[in-house]
């Protein structure tokens, strides 16, 4: 049975290892890379064979329909993966835009091992068939082993995806399906994402007039993702609504349990909210005070 605490410490102080849940599409074929490439936040044909980079797949609006991973696993095969749930959203989106394109867009097997800690540094290799991705997080390195199969390192410990709950609250690393949806403005989730997934020099994707427009204007949106550390002891819910000055000004979106902070929370809270400052939290069953800070939480 998971133990929260010593989980959390592997992943914070040595290495942790958590099988994380993630829906896998591939797309292959002779057209696939400039496919992508004009779907994609990233630049894909700057992806070196075994290469993977975080992207944004967008609507032509330029809000989220899912945030990916990019593998170049063949010169003409790319392999996404996404958060659970969402490959399917990933498939619809890509072959709504296949126009006289030569290459297939199928959902297929794979299995993910996430990697964390200070540990990490010097002791991963890549097994045959495995890829690895390096996206370190904010103060926390980061490995995800991905492929058919991939083994569990023998110096890693396996953790509970409750203690890499609280790890990714208190890192600010959004997530498809709760930080990031079909009203999501980029931007909003804060600049560790703008700099992980898009790329400002690479030829014209869908949903890149909004992401330059907004980027030209210095990333001013009407909201932003900011982190949440709750007084009392009690974990809000995902929804619950964020007080400021007697106004609803914001909305959790995640909400985790921190060894190390107490409850934590993600919320998409008005820009105009004073940061730091104290606010309140009210959700069915419960109310809590809570001080809004920048993300990371924890570096």
């Amino acid at each position: 049975m998971p133990d929260l605490d010593a989980d959390y410490r592997a992943l914070r102080e040595e290495v942790g290892a958590v099988r994380l849940p993630r829906d896998f599409v591939r797309v292959s074929g002779p057209d696939a890379l400039d496919f992508l490439d004009g779907q994609l936040s990233q630049d894909v044909k700057a992806l070196a064979t075994g290469a993977s980079a975080l992207s944004l797949l967008l609507q032509p609006q330029g809000k989220v329909v899912a945030l990916v991973r990019v593998t170049r696993s063949a010169d003409d095969e790319l392999l996404l993966d996404t958060d659970a749930g969402w490959g399917d959203a990933v498939v619809e989106r890509l072959t709504r835009f296949k126009l006289r394109v030569k290459c297939d867009i199928e959902p297929t097997d794979g299995h993910c091992i996430a990697l964390r800690g200070p540990g990490l540094a010097g002791r991963w290799h890549v097994e045959v068939g495995t890829y690895a991705a390096q996206l370190d997080w904010p103060g926390l390195t980061a490995i995800d082993l991905i492929g058919p199969d991939p083994s569990l390192p023998d110096f890693a410990s396996e953790c509970g995806l409750e203690a890499y709950e609280a790890v990714r609250v208190e890192a600010g690393v959004p997530m498809t399906g709760r930080e990031l949806d079909e009203h999501t403005i980029p931007h909003e989730a804060g600049p560790w994402l703008i700099e992980q997934t898009v790329n400002f020099t690479k030829g014209c994707y869908t949903g890149q007039e909004l992401v330059a427009r907004i980027d030209s204007r210095g990333g001013n949106v009407p909201r932003r993702l900011r982190g949440l550390i709750v007084a009392g002891g009690v974990t809000p819910s995902a929804g619950a609504v964020v007080h400021f000055d007697g106004k609803d000004s914001g909305t959790v979106t995640s909400a985790a349990r921190s060894p190390a902070l107490g409850p934590v929370a993600l919320a998409y809270v008005k820009r105009d909210v004073p940061v730091p400052g104290d606010v309140t939290l009210a959700w069915d069953g419960g109310e809590a005070a809570a001080q809004l800070q920048e993300l990371p939480l924890l570096g």
